[in-house]
């Protein structure tokens, strides 16, 4: 009997959701993503010490200094953390826009080709890049201006239906909808302490994203994030990817067990959904219709902002040392 993360990996791309270099070894992921937060907490860590300093060194010396050394250092730091998983991974990291830009679809845009020009300078073709973009209308709009670039996208704090019709329809690369945090909202919501794993809100909601995209043939990347606990990861095999944080993936190898993909092609093929399309007007209301989707949208934003903050601190201080 095989453990569960190796079972898994045979249905679905496993992407490691972290930015410690240590984890993503120990694992093997195919892909891994950062965000803010995962950045934050990488760059306090003394491991990372050298790295932080060089790109602090470097952002002083290419720029007159203040806020334009803060932002470059920023983008440095993304960059070099980026540079460093790509030597351990084999295929694509997710590097994140501002959240802060979440509304405002040509500054994403400029941030993104900032960020692509970056990589490809360090001789990365772009191929290897996903650029992270809130699911906004805004957000969405600027992926499909990037792909048009050969830029491709990961649009994350997905979390209603009308995202992921909206991404589809713009031919976006890549979707992360938010199964843990959809879980979250519905247990305050209602007061329910658990779910059983099938009936899980967060896995639901991913599921019917997974089946319409399958059903109507539309390619967009459907990658499963954000997870509470191994039950969810496990009720979603099959599905396109799945990015699991250190902790679940250890839980994942140090299981025995049987594993059975749950999503599968065919599945979707015999679900019961109907084809829609959405203009600006008709995605507005349809996610503002979902309630849970709207509040964990705009927390989502609030909080990779607030993350970029404490890291642009953080950095201000070496950068005055």
């Amino acid at each position: 009997m095989a453990d569960l993360l190796s079972q898994l990996k045979q249905h679905s791309i496993v992407v490691a959701d972290t930015g410690d270099f240590g984890s993503i070894r120990k694992y093997q992921p195919r892909d891994a993503t950062t965000n803010p937060s995962l950045i934050l907490k990488a760059a306090t860590m003394p491991e990372y010490g050298e790295l932080v300093d060089r790109v602090v060194r470097e952002a002083k010396s290419e720029s007159a200094g203040g806020a334009a050394a803060l932002s470059l250092a920023m983008d440095k730091l993304a960059v070099a953390f980026g540079l460093e998983i790509l030597k351990i991974v084999p295929n694509r990291v997710s590097t994140e826009v501002d959240a802060r830009l979440s509304f405002n679809t040509a500054a994403s845009v400029a941030k993104a080709r900032e960020l692509i020009a970056r990589y490809e300078a360090a001789g990365i073709p772009r191929e290897r890049i996903l650029i992270k973009l809130a699911s906004t209308w805004e957000g969405i709009q600027a992926a499909a201006a990037l792909k048009a670039d050969g830029i491709h996208c990961n649009l994350t704090l997905l979390f209603s239906f009308a995202q992921a019709v909206a991404c589809a329809e713009a031919g976006v690369q890549l979707i992360s909808p938010f199964v843990g945090r959809i879980l979250d909202w519905h247990k305050k919501a209602t007061g329910v302490a658990s779910y059983a794993p099938a009936e899980d809100p967060g896995v639901k909601s991913v599921t019917r994203i997974y089946a319409y995209y399958k059903k109507f043939g539309y390619s967009t990347e459907v990658m499963g994030a954000s997870f509470r606990n191994k039950e969810e990861i496990l009720e979603l095999a099959g599905c396109d990817l799945l990015t699991i944080a250190p902790a679940l993936l250890e839980e994942l190898q140090s299981t025995q067990g049987t594993l059975e993909a749950k999503l599968t092609p065919a599945t979707a093929a015999s679900a019961t959904l109907e084809k829609i399309s959405l203009n600006e007007s008709a995605f507005r209301w349809l996610h503002n219709e979902d309630a849970m989707a709207t509040e964990k949208l705009s927390e989502g934003i609030r909080l990779f902002a607030a993350d970029s903050l404490k890291l642009e601190k953080f950095l201000a201080t070496k950068l005055a040392a």
